[in-house]
């Protein structure tokens, strides 16, 4: 995670630079990015992802068993981190990878989101709500200058999200030898207070990919880095909205 200047891989460092200055300087006008394009693709790509979604989220109210949907949601969650991978190593894909990554996510997002609503209903879509009204009043204090992208910030946000990321992968792995953190997983003071820190670090996240596409935009990268700027933003969301789900389901259950 270090090596990059966001904590989101999509947005690895000088990824909009070493293109504009490369072979794409010389692009019209026309076949460069822009700020609007970027905000319709994302606009695209979260129509794909709702539109799977309710997909899934149907088929398990239904049947009110996972089973129905785990073929589903267990093809959207690697599906999707396949095609994410091939997208970041292949940028001049993303017209075609982005909305097959957010078709994906979408399967895998319905089923989880139907399940937690199951036990905690309502919780969807106050996590949906916040998840949106955190992006719009980022989005607005990132452009009215109130959050600064500054060097020390880049770095804050990429060893707190290297650091979550490392606990993530540390606990999946002890997981199988019967090792858990209770303490932290857990609806009690600590694990609430660690949600709230994941939450926070993934809002700040999106941030960062703010002034990505914004840096991208003013050095013209080509046209199709708008559906990679849109694909970035999305795999942030969606990471903000599963820790959303989960802050909400640890303070739900103190109830």
């Amino acid at each position: 995670m270090a090596i990059f200047r966001t904590s989101n891989p999509a947005f690895g460092d000088k990824t909009f630079r070493d293109l504009a200055n490369s072979q794409y300087g010389g692009l019209a006008d026309t076949s460069r990015m822009t700020l609007s394009g970027t905000v319709n693709k994302t606009g695209i790509l979260l129509l794909c992802a709702i539109a799977t979604a309710s997909y899934t989220w149907h088929l398990f109210l239904q049947a009110h068993d996972l089973s129905q949907v785990s073929g589903l949601m267990i093809g959207g969650i690697f599906g999707g981190f396949v095609v994410a991978m091939v997208t970041i190593f292949k940028k001049e894909w993303a017209p075609v990878t982005a909305p097959i990554y957010a078709l994906l996510e979408g399967l895998a997002l319905g089923a989880v989101s139907a399940a937690f609503e199951l036990r905690y209903p309502g919780i969807a879509i106050q996590a949906v709500s916040l998840t949106f009204g955190t992006l719009l009043v980022l989005l607005m204090a990132y452009r009215s200058g109130l959050i600064p992208v500054t060097q020390k910030l880049r770095l804050g946000v990429v060893a707190a999200t290297g650091g979550i990321a490392v606990f993530y992968l540390l606990e999946l792995g002890l997981g199988f030898f019967g090792v858990h953190f209770a303490t932290i997983n857990g609806s009690g003071p600590i694990g609430i207070v660690f949600s709230l820190v994941v939450v926070a670090v993934a809002a700040l996240n999106l941030v960062l990919n703010f002034d990505f596409v914004e840096q991208g935009v003013q050095q013209g990268a080509p046209k199709y880095m708008e559906w990679y700027g849109a694909f970035g933003i999305m795999v942030t969301l969606v990471w903000l909205y599963l820790e959303l789900l989960r802050l909400l389901s640890k303070v739900r259950s103190r109830n």
